[in-house]
């Protein structure tokens, strides 16, 4: 796939037209190689017939069927996102900072560190180098969930979730059922302990089944101060995953179906929470390395420390301690953000130019126990 090398330079997939062969020979719809088209003598208009594919990408089309829609293709042409290169990314470290206390009172930690999730309050970084990420994100492809890097395809796994964030992998994989504004509304009102009144105008003004983290942060205080126990637990889960792994598009919002994971607050221990965050995450990346959009959603953390740990001459990063002296914290909370001088264009040749060597392909060899 090209990103931003010159045109003439191929990226090194097995899937770009070498220069001296684009014209002699084509693959077919199945991606084999026609036997018509190794015949130097087949007419032209025969091989005229034959898919020539996309330039600088892939020739074989069967497999990346997005490919037309995908910035990479548009970058060839010399078409950007818009004035800025780079993706919208909103981190929400900073606010989770002001949000999540020092100490959560004895009833609520309770619940919290069973739930799976308490390792989500101190991993956030504070903020996304927007540069690194979109960068990165011009080589992902939705259909196979992978970086198409210039030696082969990596991707972020399981095994990277767990280490980086310490949440659990095993258990319930949860389908989140769509959930209307009238049920949004109800459930409010039986989980979040607020009034019809309170709940209707609220989910009226998100314009649809969502809840605003801010207001939900304002209920978990409330709460809180009157000892309302459960529902100040489901307020401050709610608003600790609609800031990390189920960040939307929007950067203010969560999506009301999410609530349903804590109705019951000593079952939602058994969801594999990694899972989930993995496959936010995807959709997330599959969404933003299309030319139309413009913000990428779910846990950017996650892509950003994944990058650090694999890609060590990539990018500026900040360490916090050394990983070998604190296998007890999540992976993530090793890195700290660092403001970077390189923009995407600067970043897009040096990914070009990436071999094996480059990459640590077994980062947490010393974490993962």
């Amino acid at each position: 796939m090209y990103t931003r090398t010159l045109k003439s330079k191929s990226s090194g997939l097995d899937n770009c037209i070498p220069e001296h062969f684009s014209k002699e020979f084509r693959r077919g719809a199945d991606g084999r190689i026609p036997v018509r088209t190794l015949d130097r003598d087949a007419s032209s208009s025969a091989a005229a017939a034959e898919p020539i594919g996309y330039p600088g990408g892939p020739y074989d089309t069967s497999l990346l069927v997005k490919y037309e829609h995908h910035v990479a293709r548009h970058i060839w042409f010399g078409e950007e996102r818009g004035p800025k290169k780079e993706l919208k990314v909103a981190g929400h470290g900073l606010k989770l900072t002001s949000r999540v206390p020092l100490a959560l009172p004895p009833q609520m930690e309770s619940w919290v560190s069973r739930s799976g999730l308490a390792s989500l309050q101190r991993t956030s970084l504070n903020k996304i180098d927007t540069n690194l990420v979109s960068a990165f994100m011009e080589r992902w492809h939705l259909e196979t969930s992978s970086f198409h890097m210039p030696f082969g395809e990596m991707s972020i796994t399981l095994d990277d979730v767990a280490c980086l964030l310490h949440l659990p992998i095993r258990g319930i994989f949860w389908s989140p059922q769509d959930v209307t504004e009238e049920l949004a509304i109800e459930l409010a009102v039986d989980y979040l302990g607020v009034s019809q009144g309170q709940a209707q105008s609220h989910v009226r003004s998100c314009r649809g089944s969502y809840y605003k983290l801010e207001w939900l942060y304002d209920i978990f205080v409330h709460h809180r101060a009157a000892s309302s126990w459960a529902y100040a637990t489901r307020a401050y889960l709610l608003m600790l995953v609609g800031s990390t792994i189920f960040a939307d598009k929007t950067f203010t919002l969560v999506e009301a179906r999410y609530l349903l994971l804590f109705r019951d607050l000593d079952g939602c221990s058994g969801y594999s929470w990694g899972a989930a965050a993995l496959v936010t995450l995807y959709r997330y990346l599959g969404d933003a390395s299309m030319y139309s959009c413009k913000q990428l959603g779910g846990y950017p953390t996650l892509l950003h420390c994944w990058i650090h740990e694999y890609f060590p001459t990539v990018g500026k990063r900040g360490e916090n301690w050394n990983p070998a002296g604190n296998c007890g914290l999540p992976r993530a909370m090793r890195w700290s953000y660092r403001q970077g001088v390189l923009k995407v264009d600067d970043l897009g040749p040096i990914l070009d130019e990436l071999t094996p060597t480059d990459v640590i392909w077994r980062p947490f060899e010393d974490h993962r126990a």
